[in-house]
């Protein structure tokens, strides 16, 4: 049994990790705003994450083998929980994100098109941290969130005093209405109400993971190994987005119907015009064996065919 809190936890694959952690024995305790109660058996610390006084209060009388933080968009964010957590935590995992690698989105070293991305492409130990850009600006944020996942990354990485580690996602899918961003939703509507999805014309193929599976991952990174530095995770098999029609199209039967992209249009989710599809060869040398996309696609697609349809707005 381990003590484990993860900040965030209360939807999606957060939510999920939280009841694994419960089931597999550990003691768990969540900290986020209360906008959902945990599972039976949870501690509940209710509390900003960006104010640092109350939450160097909530945890104050408290020890950590290892946190989890769902939900660190920012260095300053990022610099918060190291003082808070100092002393407390023996161990902390950050959930960071493919976008890190996105080429348009900082001058990355270059990696050969059709080679998946590895790690040290993005090295949190060398990453310059500027926390006086506008990181709370909601707006500032949105336009430079790959940006600020890098510089929380290094923040933890240059100044934590605790073992880190970066789980660094893949495009997440599954769980039908769970998937709150929409953006498999919006494939399958599209496809199966024969509208037209706007595409690049050459797109580039990308990495996915099934919500389930981010969830055993973050348990694993958490309580059952002691890697440190950033480590990619994502299924098996890139997919591009004409991969991914053709796997809504045999679940529908109705072919996709797609138009090219016009210049300063935004294209359909996961119709990428540049290359940074994950490597997840350091994962499997630590021991993590991932499932193939092809195997749980079409179920993730089930779910979103079967999730309620939301309302035009």
């Amino acid at each position: 049994m381990q003590s484990i809190c993860v900040i965030g936890g209360n939807r999606y694959f957060g939510a999920l990790l939280v009841r694994r952690l419960r089931e597999a024995g550990h003691r768990v305790t969540v900290v986020n705003r209360g906008s959902a109660p945990p599972p039976d058996g949870v501690e509940h610390l209710v509390v900003d994450r960006d104010d640092e006084a109350a939450l160097t209060a909530a945890v104050a009388s408290r020890t950590f083998d290892t946190v989890v933080d769902q939900v660190c968009y920012t260095p300053v964010q990022a610099a918060i929980a190291v003082r808070a957590f100092r002393g407390r935590a023996r161990r902390y995992v950050m959930t960071s994100t493919i976008e890190v690698y996105d080429p348009s989105t900082a001058a990355l070293r270059a990696v050969p098109p059709g080679t998946p991305v590895p790690e040290d492409t993005v090295d949190p130990a060398a990453w310059r941290v500027d926390p006086d850009l506008p990181w709370r600006d909601a707006a500032y944020l949105e336009t430079h969130y790959a940006e600020g996942k890098r510089q929380a990354e290094a923040v933890f990485t240059q100044d934590g005093g605790f073992a880190f580690a970066a789980v660094r996602s893949a495009h997440v899918l599954g769980g039908g209405a769970q998937e709150f961003t929409g953006r498999l939703a919006h494939h399958v509507e599209r496809i199966a109400g024969g509208r037209p999805l706007t595409v690049h014309p050459v797109a580039l193929p990308t990495v996915f993971i099934h919500y389930e599976e981010l969830a055993d991952v973050l348990l694993w990174a958490a309580t059952a190994t002691d890697f440190t530095g950033p480590v990619n995770a994502c299924s098996d098999g890139l997919l591009d987005v004409r991969d991914l029609g053709a796997v809504i199209a045999a679940m529908t039967g109705r072919e996709p119907v797609y138009r090219a992209v016009a210049p300063g249009e935004a294209a359909s989710p996961f119709s990428f015009d540049r290359h940074y599809a994950m490597s997840n060869t350091r994962a499997g040398r630590l021991g993590y064996v991932f499932s193939r996309t092809a195997d749980w696609l079409p179920g993730a697609v089930a779910e979103a065919l079967a999730a309620p349809v939301a309302p035009a707005s």
